[in-house]
């Protein structure tokens, strides 16, 4: 994952390389104070080692003498009593035993502190031996210059020498909220992390003051007790918050440590290793400037490491690449899947990842570029907003309907729609969608029960769904990933799957955001309590936007109802069957109290234990779609302790609560979430910082104006349908480029490419005919290389297509870019389906409104134009932004209206054979179109031959099989054919 450049206190981006050489000038070193107290404590570490290393050898000598035999024993001697000599001498043997074991280890401290390089030792069943000898060492050292800055104090003594060897991520064996021990160190921990939030703002304030003078270094601590150096305590120490651990992440990386090895992840830290810490750090353990206080081996150390800096710095900026989270020992329950499983597909993913080298976004928001699903689910509902639009109008007056051409979005509008196209990822929602559902169908057959999902995650194509638990062996191609709580899907299998019928299993998934090129994707109706989002308001309001977005036109869910408290009202025009609106908190509560009480019994009374036994089995499609309750506004005290109690059952009910707070101690909260200002994503108990993904109000205001744009009940008088690009349909506005588009694809007026890229340029040029208004190049090239292309190639191809469209006389160039960089074509390249929308439109609001007979031939000349659908010869797994276009239900619509102009055209004469032969002609294109039968009655029924109208009502009657005629049809028959009936029944 990309690096985004971030501000830090440091005052710099902690993702770029800094501007100018830091400041190495040398400086006094800082070194803490020797006081009194540390002056006796040496002296009395001195003589307690004096003591027990030359002491008790020599009293043992003099009082006891050497305590073995003088020569070998005979074996009358195990059969002889034990007196006093013989237990002194086994005693003082152990005492021996005790003194050299002792004094390996303070031999073993005495040169891992005075070197400062690796680990100390083990000596073989020290124990507390080795514990004592670590701290006397470390209090006799403390006076001297070579322990000053780097020997741990004495604070730690008693603690266990056993080590915590827990990894910086651990696999989601422990499930938040399944046993109250776990729920409680959650709570705690949670408290503690508000504790350091809130000193955050005045230690920011205090480092913006503080001086930033010459660098400074940190030596990593060898284990005390059970106690680790970690960049979490480090960070917490000396710049105040230990989530500034990523700075000194940052400053580090890869760069080469005294024993050769380099630091790749944050919580793989080793003794011995130096760090640069930022301007702003504090406190006695630092080193500015190497001087006489250390020894020369540590000068020697820390300069060569000073060498490295900028050189790591420019490494780091030209490589980027993903950061690993965590404190060290800290156990995460939603864990990033390993990828040696799958072996899978390391390429572009999607189409959102347009151009591999991308420098710069052109524009285009970026929050929904680098969200493809919600893209995905934004688009195909849109999609199918204006296609409602569109058939809603054709109810409509002919000539004069509303809605014929959908309003063009402007200015952020514009952008949003083109971030859209950019990056939507509709491939990736149907194979995950098809993933989730043939996982259902294939447990089903087996009787097995779904388990419960926590997250799922997408990564380069392939699927990992964590489990709540283990549940055995998936079903195949499904396998086990990289323990038992991950079932693993990859991409190829993934794309054998076809559509099934089964209920989508896991309708609450909703994406959060992405960690090292995988994208998370949270089940929140399976979190057993509340998932609490803390941050700033604006912050907060950007996530729960994005989730309340994505829920709401999803690709893999059913049904559900996603219900938006005290915020969202303006989000509802996504989607008005899912999206339900609550103005409060007591609102809330009567509403879920009722829901709750409802489907615990709905559950009891079908036996199920949760909605996931009821998504599967005879049971499916039936009352199990979740309700996803968003809270975007922190609740009082007590409402927060009556939605804890609300949501401590929610898990199994399908009902799934988000809930905005201002800290991160809300009751009941199972997990807990950060959104900070530069868009991560943070829950370090859940060991996960992502790249959030958001929807900024700007781009929020954006979307929701393009679905209210397209809403076919927003405006009785509705918009325009003046086409946005008319042609002159006279001898003299004949077209120097002419392409055809409706039926097979030709062009006249140019040559055809030679070589393998004639279909690339031809599928150019008809996104560009069909989008007169203009295409932004991002749009352009997602289009033609779904799977993502380079910028250099994405420009050479327009090379190519200008060249190829050539110059107008006037030594214009045919194919242009407009102020906003956005691509155009010269009016002298012209297709048909211009030519069909002109003539259209001057028969009816032009030139034929005054004149019959140029009405006529208008329409008839239109007509003649029609050779099929759009692009009929188009090869397959080409032209696949068509998915995203409305021209389908356009160009019938259009195709529909001319065939009915025409024939109400010929049957004001009472040409009833001419009206007929026009309403064939539409129905070659438009055969789906209730209105063209209908109207095609009519006209056979002026014909006055009842056995020709009774062929027809039969012929319909076939057509619509199962699904009977429309009412409208049927209401006609009954008026032109009452028999009709009869004539129906026969034939069935």
């Amino acid at each position: 994952m990309a690096r985004r450049s971030t501000s830090s206190s440091t005052g710099r981006p902690t993702g770029t390389a800094p501007s100018g050489p830091r400041n190495r000038t040398p400086q006094p070193v800082r070194l803490r104070r020797r006081t009194f107290g540390d002056f006796v404590k040496a002296f009395f570490a001195f003589v307690v080692l004096l003591v027990l290393v030359v002491g008790v050898p020599g009293a043992l000598a003099v009082t006891v003498g050497w305590p073995l035999p003088h020569s070998a024993p005979k074996m009358e001697w195990l059969s002889q009593p034990i007196g006093v000599d013989v237990f002194l001498n086994t005693l003082t043997v152990i005492v021996w035993l005790a003194w050299a074991q002792f004094t390996a280890c303070v031999l073993v401290e005495v040169k891992a502190a005075v070197s400062g390089v690796g680990l100390p030792g083990r000596v073989p069943g020290s124990g507390p031996s080795q514990l004592l000898a670590r701290q006397l060492v470390a209090a006799l050292l403390l006076v001297g210059a070579t322990a000053a800055s780097f020997t741990p104090g004495l604070s730690q003594l008693g603690h266990s020498l056993e080590g915590n060897q827990k990894g910086t991520v651990a696999t989601a064996q422990a499930t938040p909220g399944i046993l109250a021990q776990q729920q409680e160190q959650a709570k705690s921990t949670a408290a503690a992390l508000a504790e350091q939030a809130s000193h955050a703002a005045a230690q920011a304030e205090q480092g913006s003051t503080a001086t930033h003078g010459a660098t400074k270094y940190y030596r990593i601590q060898p284990p005390e007790g059970r106690h680790h150096d970690s960049l979490w305590e480090i960070a917490q120490r000396h710049l105040g918050d230990g989530r500034r651990y990523k700075e000194i992440y940052e400053l580090n990386k890869d760069r080469i440590q005294p024993d050769g090895s380099r630091l790749s992840e944050a919580s793989l830290i080793r003794p011995g290793w130096i760090m640069e810490m930022p301007g702003d750090a504090h406190g006695g353990e630092l080193v500015e400037n190497p001087d006489a206080h250390v020894s020369p081996e540590v000068q020697q150390q820390i300069g060569d490491y000073a060498k490295t800096g900028d050189q790591a710095q420019q490494q780091h900026q030209e490589q980027g690449g993903g950061q690993h989270a965590g404190e060290d020992g800290a156990t995460a329950q939603i864990t990033v899947p390993s990828q040696r499983q799958t072996g899978g597909n390391t390429g572009a993913p999607a189409a959102h990842e347009t151009s591999a080298h991308s420098s710069s976004s052109f524009g285009l928001p970026e929050a929904l570029l680098g969200a493809p699903l919600l893209a995905a689910g934004l688009l195909a509902a849109l999609g199918r907003r204006r296609r409602q639009a569109l058939w809603q109008s054709a109810l409509g007056a002919v000539g004069g309907r509303r809605g014929m051409e959908p309003p063009i979005p402007t200015g952020d509008a514009q952008d949003v729609q083109d971030a859209l196209l950019v990056g939507a990822d509709p491939e990736g929602v149907r194979q995950l969608d098809r993933s989730l559902r043939a996982l259902a169908a294939a447990l089903t057959a087996e009787s097995r029960s779904l388990p419960v999902v926590y997250a799922a995650w997408l990564s380069h194509g392939d699927l990992h769904l964590q489990l709540a638990q283990p549940a055995g062996k998936p079903p195949a191609p499904w396998q086990l990933g990289q323990d038992q709580t991950f079932w693993t899907l990859s991409r190829a299998d993934a794309e054998r799957y076809e559509d099934t019928d089964a209920a989508a299993p896991y309708p609450g998934l909703v994406s959060l955001g992405t960690m090292d090129d995988s994208r998370l994707l949270l089940n929140l109706e399976a979190v057993p309590g509340i998932v609490s989002l803390s941050g700033r308001e604006a912050d907060r309001a950007a996530v729960f936007a994005s989730v309340a977005a994505e829920l709401a036109t999803n690709g893999w869910s059913d049904r559900m109802t996603i219900t938006l408290v005290g915020f969202g009202a303006d989000l509802t025009p996504l989607a008005p069957n899912r999206l339900r609106h609550l103005d409060d908190v007591e609102a809330l509560f009567e509403t879920m109290e009722a829901e709750t009480r409802q489907r615990r019994g709905a559950l009891g009374a079908a036996d199920h234990h949760s909605v996931l036994t009821g998504r599967t089995g005879p049971a499916q499609h039936t009352r199990w779609a979740p309700n996803l309750v968003l809270l975007a506004t922190q609740p009082s005290a007590e409402d927060a302790l009556r939605l804890a109690e609300l949501a401590a059952d929610a898990g199994r009910l399908g009902i799934g609560y988000l809930v905005g707070t201002e800290s991160d101690d809300l009751p009941g909260a199972a997990w807990a979430m950060e959104i900070t200002p530069d868009g991560r994503l943070l829950a370090p108990l859940l060991g996960l910082e992502l790249q959030a993904q958001l929807l900024p109000a700007v781009q929020q205001r954006a979307v929701v104006e393009l679905f209210v744009e397209a809403d076919p009940e927003r405006d009785p008088d509705g918009p325009t349908t003046t086409p946005p690009f008319l042609v002159d349909i006279s001898e003299q506005g004949r077209p120097a480029v002419y392409a055809r588009l409706v039926g097979p694809y030709e062009i006249i007026g140019l040559d055809t490419p030679d070589g393998e890229r004639s279909p690339l340029l031809h599928e150019a040029l008809a996104l560009l005919l069909l989008h007169r208004e203009g295409v932004h190049p991002r749009v352009l090239s997602s289009a033609l290389w779904p799977r993502g292309v380079t910028e250099d190639v994405r420009d050479a191809l327009l090379e190519r297509l200008r060249g190829w469209l050539g110059t107008d006389p006037d030594g214009g160039a045919r194919l242009r870019s407009d102020a906003a960089g956005r691509l155009t074509l010269a009016k002298s390249v012209v297709s048909d389906l211009d030519v069909l929308r002109s003539l259209y439109h001057e028969a009816t609001q032009g030139k034929g409104v005054d004149s019959r007979a140029v009405r006529g031939r208008l329409l008839t000349d239109a007509l003649v134009l029609v050779r099929g659908p759009l692009l009929a010869d188009r090869a397959e797994g080409r032209y696949r932004w068509l998915t995203h276009e409305i021209i389908d239900a356009q160009l019938p619509l259009l195709v529909a209206d001319i065939g009915l102009a025409l024939s109400a055209f010929h049957l004001e004469k009472d040409r009833a054979e001419k009206a007929i032969e026009a309403l064939g002609a539409a129905l070659r294109t438009a055969s789906a179109d209730e209105r063209l039968w209908n109207e095609l009655l009519r006209a056979t029924h002026a014909t006055g031959d009842p056995d020709r109208l009774r062929a027809l009502a039969a012929d319909l009657v076939t057509r619509s099989g199962a699904r009977g005629l429309p009412p409208r049809t049927e209401a006609l028959l009954d008026e032109l054919l009452p028999t009709w009936r009869d004539g129906a029944a026969a034939t069935g």
